[in-house]
This record gives structure tokens, sequence and C-alpha cells, in this order.
């Protein structure tokens, strides 16, 4: 049994939607080729039915052959019996090559994401991620699927085309002409359907986006009274979406029309011609029963054939897609070339042990300064920093510098960052901001990581997270929703710097992890943080003035430049510092 999902997913070839289905289709090869087969064995056996048949008319019923009609009406059971087991195994297979380009596909966009990393946000937009995650992979399994029917659909045509020309050729040219034509007038609805689809396939993507994004503010939405406004624009996009769908629908109804109607007028004109043939004794009855056999049968093969023709073109759509999505390259390189091992001034990184004594925390050595050439910033190790930004736009940026999220000459030690890689970056370095999200899940497992349940108190108690757990009806060990959507947003952000001070990275950048709690709590959190990463290198981007007091150093950042440094008692006498921080206490 093939289990799934693959341990790699390979290099996709992702030049265009066409070369992406071929190439899933090369992986799927052994499934595809095995429910081809299987459905050509099946369909085979189903279109020797109505000869079977005909012939137990013929040589059984009318020439009162007992002997000939048990012969051919075996056959017909054993015909039947053949057909149902090789669909069993054509739909086993066909699940196999469903399935395999979905988890395939799926595994595909989950990597891209994480190596796109921090420019996926600016790239991509959420529901487009949602909608190529949850719809287009199906979509793509179902094209992939359908080949087996469809080609097991050509054989039987094929089949009983043959068949007809060495009973009567003008029957037989019927269907030669007939079917390439119905096929052709299909076709002609196949272009709108896919470009109609198209059209589709973006506005729900835009609007899957919107719900995401209403989703995720809802909170901040009802605090400034948006509900309406955002309910409004939903509403007016829901309708966009609505009508783009009716205008799908007006078109695969034509086709499912067509399906019925044409096949049932090719079966019109071969029964009429089958009984004219019969009347005048160029065949018998059971003959025209097979012919009539035939032309019933050619309706399925034929509904086949334009069912994958629509699924091929609705795959098309997903593939473009998620090419398109593939094809996305980060901002800047993530991979070094063949990096050295960081040799720092320190002599390399220091293994780190919380130190712990009777008199309090033991001063620890840092392995490296963190410094940014671009803003002036250094980021002296083993030290509780906070750096106050007259913008929140110069918090995003120097912490997305910081953290190796954005190209920059941000250097650890003598190191720059861009010659390390990036899983020794995110290792050693974490930038921990208020977008991030809790896990849905057991809450000490989303918090604790690697360390121990010992190390976790403390963590919660310097975040001042204690009443959250004692609030929970199992504690720590109580479930936590998706998203975190069981807490409040001051309990979320306790919770995740819970989470930070867990994952004890040598450099830990905190951007205003207290911005959402109250006067009190957070001088306790200042104080509980401060305590906990004694000797470790902290980070914290925050304007306010109970953080800032704390902290052993303080650097004022403006247009992204540091323009003063030193204690926060000393730069109060900085007109520029005093007003950012006195809009805080205002706020």
């Amino acid at each position: 049994m093939r289990r799934f999902p693959d341990p790699d997913p390979g290099n996709p070839d992702h030049r265009s939607p066409l070369s992406y289905l071929l190439w899933l289709a090369a992986y799927q090869r052994n499934a595809i080729f095995l429910g081809t087969l299987y459905g050509i064995v099946h369909v085979l056996a189903q279109a020797l039915v109505p000869a079977a048949v005909g012939k137990a008319i013929d040589a059984g019923i009318i020439a009162r052959d007992q002997r000939a009609l048990l012969w051919w009406g075996g056959a017909v059971v054993a015909l039947g019996t053949i057909q149902a087991a090789a669909g069993i195994l054509r739909d086993r297979a066909a699940l196999t090559t469903r399935l395999g380009a979905a988890y395939r596909t799926a595994q595909l966009i989950a990597r891209q994401a994480a190596r796109l990393g921090a420019t996926l946000p600016k790239r991509v937009a959420k529901g487009e991620i949602v909608n190529a995650g949850v719809a287009d992979i199906g979509r793509l399994g179902e094209a992939l699927a359908e080949t087996a029917r469809g080609s097991g659909a050509i054989v039987a045509i094929a089949v009983v085309a043959a068949i007809l020309l060495h009973t009567s050729w003008e029957l037989g040219l019927v269907v030669l002409l007939g079917v390439p034509l119905m096929v052709g007038t299909v076709s002609l609805l196949i272009r709108p359907l896919h470009r109609r689809q198209q059209r589709l396939r973006e506005q729900q993507a835009e609007l899957t986006g919107r719900a995401v994004d209403i989703v995720s503010g809802l909170r901040v939405l009802r605090g400034i009274g948006g509900e309406e406004v955002f309910a409004d624009r939903y509403r007016a996009d829901s309708q966009r979406v609505r009508a783009a769908g009716v205008e799908v629908a007006r078109v695969e109804a034509l086709l499912e029309g067509a399906k019925v109607l044409l096949p049932g007028l090719l079966t019109t004109v071969v029964v009429w011609l089958g009984a004219h043939y019969v009347a005048s004794g160029r065949m018998g009855p059971g003959q025209l029963v097979a012919f009539y056999g035939y032309a019933v049968f050619l309706v399925d093969p034929l509904r086949r054939l334009t069912t994958a023709a629509g699924r091929l073109t609705q795959g098309q759509v997903a593939a473009s897609r998620i090419t398109a999505f593939l094809a996305l390259r980060p901002e800047f390189a993530l991979e070094a070339a063949a990096p050295a091992p960081y040799d720092g001034p320190y002599g390399g990184p220091v293994p780190y042990e919380r130190p712990a004594s009777a008199d309090g925390p033991v001063p620890y050595e840092g392995p490296a300064p963190l410094a940014d050439p671009a803003s002036g910033l250094i980021v002296a190790p083993g030290r509780f920093t906070a750096v106050a930004c007259a913008s929140p736009a110069d918090t995003a940026t120097l912490a997305a510098r910081l953290g190796r999220y954005t190209d920059s000459t941000v250097t650890l030690g003598d190191t720059p960052l861009g010659d390390l890689p990036p899983d020794e970056i995110r290792r050693r370095i974490l930038v921990a901001d208020n977008d991030d999200r809790l896990f849905a899940g057991p809450l000490r497992e989303e918090l604790r990581g690697r360390g121990s349940d010992a190390e976790l108190e403390r963590a919660v108690d310097a975040a001042c997270a204690r009443d959250i757990a004692e609030a929970l009806p199992d504690g720590l060990d109580d479930l936590v929703a998706e998203s975190g959507r069981n807490f409040s947003g001051g309990q979320q952000q306790r919770l995740r710097l819970v989470r930070a001070l867990m994952a004890d990275p040598e450099v830990l950048i905190l951007v205003e992890p207290t911005s959402a709690v109250d006067a009190h709590t957070e001088a306790r959190i200042a104080r509980g943080v401060s305590d906990l990463r004694a000797g470790r290198t902290t980070l914290v981007f925050t304007t306010s003035p109970v953080v800032l007091d704390r902290a052993d150093h303080v650097v004022y950042v403006q247009s992204a430049k540091a323009v003063a440094q030193g204690s926060h008692a000393d730069l109060l006498t900085d007109v520029r510092y005093r007003s950012v921080v006195a809009r805080e206490e205002s706020a």
C-alpha cells in the first residue's frame, strides 16, 4: 500500500501549466498506466456486451438453440464480471493518481511557502494560498485521474466503430463521422469555459483573502466599528463571485446538455438505419438489438470524453495558478554558498546553560554583537537592549533586517548574516512580533517546545501568564483553539512571549511584547524577562517607559537611523525621544 505524503516531492517543472501536469503525470506513471489499462479492459468488456446479446438472440432465441443461448448468456455474465472487476481496479488506480498528485502539490506549496519566508505575504495574497492548498490541488488530481476514463472512452469508440464497420460499413461510417463531429462541437465550449473558470478562480482567491483578513482582524474591526463597512465590501465581492460562477455554470450547462443531446442524435441515426436494414432483410433482429446497444453504449464514452475535457480544463487553470506560485523567488538568496563555520571574535557560539546562583544571575559573556551598519544599531551581547523607534515603520524595517527577513548588511560578530545558513540564523536569532500565531493543540506542547516543564513554569511567571493557565479548566494541558481564538489579545501576547522565551535563542528580538497589557503587568513582564534572560542577548522594540527604564541600554531610532543612545533617564533630555515616550504615556 502506498503511503502519503512522499518523503521528497521532487523538483517540479513549472515552466508552464502543461509542463507541470506532464511532470506530475511522470511521477504518477505507474498508477496512470494501470488505471488506463484497467479502464480499457472495463470499456472493452462493456462494449462487447451488445454483441453477445445480439448473438444470444440470433443464435439462441431465433434459432431455438438452447446450448447457444446458454453459451452466449454465460458470455454476457462473464463480460459483466470482468467489467466490474476492471472498474474497481481502475477506480483504485485513479484514487492513487488523484491523491498522489494532490499530496505532492500540497508538499510543493508548503515547501515553496517556507522557502519564500518573509517574501510570501508581500507577493501572494492569503486567499491565493488557501485556494491553492484546498481547491487547486483537488482539480489537479481529478485532471490526472480522468486520463484512465478518457483513454478507455477513446478505445471504446474505436472498437465499436470497428465492429460497426465490419457489420455494416454505412453504420460504421456514421459513427466514424458522427463522433469527431460531436467532439468538435463540444470543444467549441471548452475555450469560453476555460476563460470563465480562470476569471472565477481569480475572484474566488480575492474573496477568500478578504475573508481571511476580516476573520483575523475581527476584534480590531469591532473596536473601531468597521464591521458594517467590511461586511458591505465582502457582500459586494461575494456577488461578483456569484455572477462569475453563474457565467461558468451557463457554459457548463450547455456542455452537460451537449453530452445528452449529441449522443442521442447519433443513437437515433444508428437505430433508424439499423431498423431500415432489418426491414430490408440485410440485418437480423439480434444485430439490430446489438446496434441499438452500441448506440446507447456510445453515450457513456462520449460523456466521459467531454467530462475529461472539462476536468483537464479545470486542471490547467489550477496548474497555471500553482506554477505561478512555484515560480516566485525570494527577495534575496537564502542559501549561502558553502559557508565557513562561524568564527567571530569570541571564537564561535558558546554553548549556553542558564546560569543560576544564590546571589542572583551570573554575568554571561555572549558570543558576538549583532550590528546593522545601515542604521548604526549595535546590539551588545549578553545585555537587555531596548530600541525606541519614532515610527512603527522603523520598527518593522529594523526587525526584518536583524532577523534576516530582508536583505541587509547586518553582521553577527564579524560574519555577515548572508554568509550563514538560514537554519543557523533561525536557531541563533529569533524575532517574535504580534503577527505570530498560536497553533491549535495542547497549550503545554505549544509553549514548551524542547524545554522542560520546570523551565516552562519559569517562563510562564516571567511573562505574567500564570493567571491565564490557572483560569483554564485543565491548566497548561488545556487545548488551544485555532489561532488562539479562545484567548483575548492580551492573553495571546503573553502566551506568545512564553513561547519565545522557551525557544531560548542566542539573540531574542521582541517587537512591542507588552503593547496589549496594562502598566502594572507591563512592569512585571519587563522585570521577569530581564531576569530570565540575564546574560543572554535580548533586544526589545518598544516605546513603553516602563520597559525602557528596565533596559541596560536604550537606542533611539528616527528615519531608520540610530540617532541617540544611553540609559532611559539620560535620553529623556532629548526632546525627540521624550516626545515619543510621552506620546506612549498619554496613549
